[in-house]
């Protein structure tokens, strides 16, 4: 159910969407799904959805017609760019020449070859004296520096996911960060930031922007963890 809900809220969004794996339930429905979600700002939207979903409903498989209360777990991970451009401006870098120390002969060592690149906004400092020219070793820091603002921009990205998984909390009661109640009535509910609607074939046809948008104007992830805490009443 939570796989077509994310399928027509990224057509509403007009995001594309990729199937890459589905697998199916030991009974019914899926057991896995992964989608492959484009378009401007979509991993932004998307994250607001990570966390432990709960339905209740009255399920079809079974011929006693009672209540079911199910769980689903949702991860969103964005995509890196392998090729990904770093673009330094002039203004946020400080380069030094000074004479070699290394290797080379006289003229390396008796010339200002040698280069320091500082990159002011994050600190990071690179040098080079391997190359006779100082214009080889200033390209050749350059890329040493793209290199190591790249992996400085993953580390922020890792930290921030980690951060993400050891809130999301296991799958089950009081981790809840949405409830989807069918029966007995008709609700559902946003634990993080108390958004709720009655409306939820609209909700299942991929009416969620309103709980997404309300994630986002709360503070996003620093109010996921709200969500570890309640418990709801519907059931």
């Amino acid at each position: 159910m939570l796989f077509r809900m994310y399928s027509r809220w990224t057509e509403r969004a007009g995001f594309t969407c990729e199937i890459q794996d589905l697998q199916d339930g030991d009974e019914a429905g899926l057991s896995r799904a992964i989608l492959r979600i484009v378009g401007k700002n979509a991993y932004g939207y998307c994250k607001a959805e990570r966390g432990v979903h709960r339905l209740v409903r009255i399920s079809p498989f079974d011929s006693n017609k009672r209540r079911h209360t199910s769980f689903c777990s949702v991860d969103v991970i964005a995509e890196i760019e392998e090729d990904l451009d770093i673009e330094i401006r002039d203004e946020d870098l400080r380069v030094d020449t000074y004479r070699s120390s290394g290797k080379g002969g006289q003229h390396v060592n008796k010339t200002d070859s040698a280069v320091r690149l500082t990159h002011l906004p994050t600190g990071l400092v690179v040098a080079c004296q391997n190359e006779r020219s100082q214009i080889k070793n200033k390209e050749t820091a350059m890329k040493t520096l793209k290199s190591r603002i790249f992996e400085l921009k993953e580390d922020e990205k890792r930290s921030e996911m980690e951060r993400f998984y050891g809130e999301k909390g296991a799958i089950g009661w009081g981790n809840q960060i949405r409830s989807y109640v069918f029966q007995p009535y008709q609700m559902v509910k946003d634990l993080r930031t108390g958004v709720e609607t009655s409306n939820v074939q609209g909700v299942m046809d991929g009416d969620i922007n309103a709980f997404i948008h309300a994630w986002l104007r709360a503070g996003g992830p620093k109010v996921r963890a709200n969500a570890q805490s309640g418990h709801s009443s519907e059931d």
